[in-house]
């Protein structure tokens, strides 16, 4: 690998931990300062949906506008620059005019969420072109690791935040926001030192949004993105109001709140790295394929507990099975799409996706006032019906994804059975017999290697 290629690597790590830092600070907290400003729950739903429809909205234009700029890395910069700047309005404004709180907050959170979104075409092209397609897995699936270690990290620094400026609440969302900001900055600067491949992209290269679209049941890349849509909608039905559930319904202070939320990136960012090698070896789409299965358990899960401790662990779950389905989607993107056309397939995969995630955040804020309750509850029939949504998108629309190119690199059994089977293991087992009826191969040892052909077995259904 080329030095400058290596730094350029390096550089995208560390964008990534600031770009994560920032959403440490704000991505679970947002909600909370809009409760604080005494949000209705209809509220909530239209700042979940109305950024990501600013989004949807501003894919439309991004290809067009970074193909036009001087450069791709130059067109991301100004736009994560942009993103940066709207954090302080974003707090200042609501706190200073309380009766129109909210909505400020709404406008300016709106305003960088698709500053920040305009560039992820045009950045997405420049990663395809910096990442060797034989390691992209493992790269991706080590920054996402450093990513989620900083998105914890900040999430939790915040949550303590809160949870001692009680008395001076709002005191605690504006060194949450001001630090947001600043984290964006430090972003843009390692961004800014790397390398761009392809200078300037041909304007008039590669197939049209329009025919993009057209053609969305047609071609792989277009049936995936069709998926993730829809499953993004079923999705954000309900979860933007996870968050109302444990802080206004349940009572949890912010302290509680955050260790809840803050289990799923744990589990992310440890499962990130081993994802990244097994879809490298397995192919992505039998990985996604394999945590679509598990896609509508998480929300049904919460219908059957409020207790604490359950609740972190239905979070693991959660947290393990996104870490695949995200990353092994974002991959697929990369295989099924070319270099003439990848920048276009990332906009509309984005602004598919949070077109998704807006109508289904509007969805779920007009039925949770008409749902009846559910254990006393109005949000968990409110999660009931995501749980429906999810399982009719997953068993409809998956089987049309296909793989784009196979990887095969089994263990050899003598390995395999050098070592004693460990805990892990046998959880794994205990699971995998009772859904795929695996072979008596897991009562043998288990070791790192092993656990990539776990994941083979797994997934060859």
């Amino acid at each position: 690998m080329k030095t400058i290629t290596r730094k350029s690597l390096d550089n995208s790590i560390k964008d990534g931990a600031a770009y994560s830092a920032m959403l440490g600070l704000t991505q679970d907290y947002v909600t909370p300062f809009a409760l604080a400003l005494k949000a209705s729950v209809p509220q909530i739903g239209i700042l979940s949906a109305l950024p990501n429809l600013s989004v949807a909205f501003s894919q439309l234009f991004a290809p067009f506008l970074s193909e036009r700029a001087k450069s791709r890395k130059s067109f991301v910069f100004k736009a994560v620059l942009l993103q940066a700047v709207c954090f302080l309005p974003a707090f200042i404004m609501p706190v200073l005019f309380r009766d129109f709180g909210v909505w400020w907050l709404i406008l300016w959170y709106t305003l960088g969420t698709m500053f920040g979104s305009l560039g992820n075409p045009a950045w997405s092209s420049l990663m395809a072109d910096l990442v060797p397609g034989s390691i992209r897995g493992r790269f991706f699936g080590y920054r996402g690791m450093i990513a989620g270690i900083m998105t914890l990290a900040f999430s939790l620094a915040s949550g303590l935040l809160l949870q001692i400026s009680t008395d001076t609440l709002f005191l605690g969302f504006g060194l949450i926001f001001f630090g947001a900001s600043l984290a964006r900055f430090i972003s843009s600067f390692f961004l800014n030192k790397m390398e761009d491949p392809q200078a300037k992209a041909p304007v008039k290269d590669g197939v049209s949004m329009k025919a993009l679209v057209m053609d969305l049941n047609k071609t792989p890349m277009g049936k995936f993105i069709s998926y993730s849509a829809l499953i993004n909608f079923s999705t954000y039905i309900a979860a933007p109001f996870f968050a109302v559930y444990m802080l206004r319904e349940l009572g949890f202070d912010y302290l509680t709140y955050i260790i809840i939320i803050s289990s799923a990136s744990v589990a992310n960012f440890v499962f990130m790295k081993v994802w990244g090698r097994v879809c490298d070896i397995c192919g992505n789409v039998k990985i996604l394929k394999l945590c679509s299965i598990f896609v509508p358990v998480v929300p049904l899960l919460w219908i059957f507990s409020h207790n604490i401790y359950y609740l972190i662990g239905v979070q693991v779950l959660s947290g393990i099975i996104w870490a695949g389905f995200l990353l092994s989607g974002t991959n697929y993107i990369f295989e099924s799409s070319n270099r003439r056309n990848r920048m276009r397939g990332f906009a509309l995969y984005t602004g598919g996706n949070s077109l998704g995630i807006a109508l289904g955040a509007l969805t779920g804020g007009f039925l949770v006032s008409i749902l009846p309750q559910l254990n006393g509850y109005h949000m968990l029939s409110l999660f009931l019906v995501s749980v429906i949504a999810r399982a009719i998108v997953v068993s409809l629309f998956i089987n049309g994804i296909k793989e784009m190119k196979l990887k095969e690199n089994p263990i050899p059994q003598a390995f395999i059975s050098a070592y004693k089977l460990d805990l892990l293991a046998l959880k794994i087992k205990i699971i995998s017999q009772s859904i795929f009826q695996l072979p008596r191969i897991f009562r043998q040892p288990l070791r790192s290697g092993i656990v990539i052909r776990i994941f083979q077995l797994i997934i060859r259904f």
